[in-house]
């Protein structure tokens, strides 16, 4: 059991903007205090899938959201605690921030940026700071960061791409001036990085012995460069925990019946975007959880009551989907209900870029060279195996395809105007993608659903 007040060491990993070197630095902290015994909790400000995946692999336990847009500001501690608290209590968490350490929400100043969840959260903050072609105005960049919210503690800085022992020492100096300690220094030579692809990191499901060999690359690298010692000093300079775990039984209400309906849950290498607690919701709303794999997997999991399809890289795996003919032709039968996002959207259409899909959907996709990206608050406009007509829901779009209609003649939501997605018979598919933690009726409405 974990006491009420529970003293978890936790920092945030946090940058002045993108591009800094967060993903780097958080991966291989997780990767290098998992080598030294800990049992570490990562953690992902914002609505991101891939980075998480790296983060799973690099603290052997699954990496989690902390989104205050997507679940409520008040929800986040809890989902810390719980995040921190299973399977096994663990002894450090280590949460990657968001963008730019101040950057909120499009409109609404900082929230739901990393500063507003190191606030909710009370931890200390480690800055990644880019060096390149910077020198003593590091230092200023620094004071001005730690100055502009005092409630967000800055208690250390990461060098990233230095040049060289002098400029090393320079920065040293620098930063020693307005009394921020420096507990890692990283030179551009020695920096690893993970390929990319047009929606961020490629996810490490499909690329599992590489993705290893990076990870693996960057504890070295944090071991060689960080100050493992005074990174958990700064993590264990955070206060008790004192808000209680979040608990998926307990927001679901309980299981909705005395019977186990299993729900397929799409995984694999085309389908990586998911949130933990999504399984976990409708495991407490009293549904068996099952994967299956659209590239690999000939048929649906025999008893299957309901399929759930996220997000991912359909994409990429085009031609390896429609060669698996026979799951296609089932999902495109299927009589239990049926939600989809984003990739999931996609596969349910009738083509992607020519490449025939499910055609359950009267609708086909095409990539594009726009990225759609942002928050969403929603409203549902008909009723679906997930929301009733006219519930609100926030959500985040991240895609660079179009679909052709838009949306069918029963939309599933409504923003900014404009109507998106479809609801045909039990099927609920669109862009939007949400977490569940936000609004856990939907799981027990699709497990209500599957009946």
């Amino acid at each position: 059991m974990v006491n009420a007040h529970w003293p978890l060491p936790r920092v945030v990993v946090a940058a002045p903007a993108s591009g800094h070197g967060k993903t780097t630095v958080a991966t291989g902290l997780l990767a290098a205090l998992r080598r030294r015994g800990l049992t570490v909790s990562p953690h992902k400000v914002g609505p991101d899938y891939i980075d998480p995946g790296y983060h799973a692999l690099a603290a052997g336990r699954p990496g989690r959201n902390l989104d205050p847009f997507l679940v409520g500001a008040d929800r986040i501690a809890p989902l810390l605690r719980h995040g921190a608290s299973v399977p096994t209590p663990a002894d450090i968490a280590v949460v990657e921030g968001v963008m730019g350490l101040h950057d909120g929400a499009v409109g609404r100043r900082d929230y739901a940026s990393t500063a507003h969840v190191a606030r909710l959260i009370e931890a200390p903050v480690l800055l990644v700071l880019d060096t390149t072609a910077q020198g003593r105005s590091a230092a200023a960049l620094t004071l001005g960061m730690a100055a502009f919210d005092s409630a967000v503690r800055i208690g250390g800085v990461i060098l990233n791409r230095v040049g060289s022992a002098r400029h090393e020492t320079l920065l040293r100096d620098a930063l020693a001036e307005v009394g921020v300690p420096v507990l890692g220094a990283v030179t551009r030579a020695a920096e690893v990085a993970a390929p990319a692809r047009h929606l961020g990191l490629v996810p490490v499901a499909e690329r599992a012995p590489e993705s290893v060999a990076i990870v693996t690359a960057l504890a070295e690298l944090v071991e060689a460069t960080v100050d493992l010692d005074a990174v958990l000093d700064l993590a264990r300079s955070a206060p008790p925990l004192t808000a209680p775990a979040w608990d998926p039984v307990a927001a679901v209400g309980g299981p909705a019946g005395v019977e186990r309906p299993r729900v397929a849950l799409a995984g694999g290498p085309a389908f990586t975007f998911s949130y933990v607690e999504s399984a976990e919701l409708l495991t407490a709303a009293g549904a068996e959880v099952v994967t299956v794999d659209p590239l690999r997997d000939p048929a649906l999991p025999a008893g299957t009551r309901a399929v759930v399809i996220g997000g991912g890289f359909p994409e990429a795996y085009a031609q390896a989907l429609t060669d698996n003919a026979a799951l296609r032709a089932e999902v495109a039968e299927f009589d239990g209900p049926i939600v989809a996002e984003c990739a999931g959207l996609l596969y349910l259409g009738r083509s992607l870029d020519g490449v025939p899909m499910c055609g359950r959907l009267d609708s086909t996709a095409r990539m594009t060279d726009r990225l759609t990206l942002g928050y969403r608050e929603a409203r549902a406009v008909t009723d679906s195996p997930v929301a009733r007509a006219g519930e609100p829901v926030r959500g985040h779009e991240f895609h660079r395809t179009s679909t052709d209609p838009g949306h069918g003649d029963a939309p599933a939501w409504r923003w900014n105007d404009t109507e998106h997605g479809f609801v045909t018979g039990r099927v609920h598919a669109s862009y939007l993608h949400t977490h569940w933690a936000g609004h856990p009726d939907a799981a027990r409405r699709l497990v209500e659903a599957c009946r």
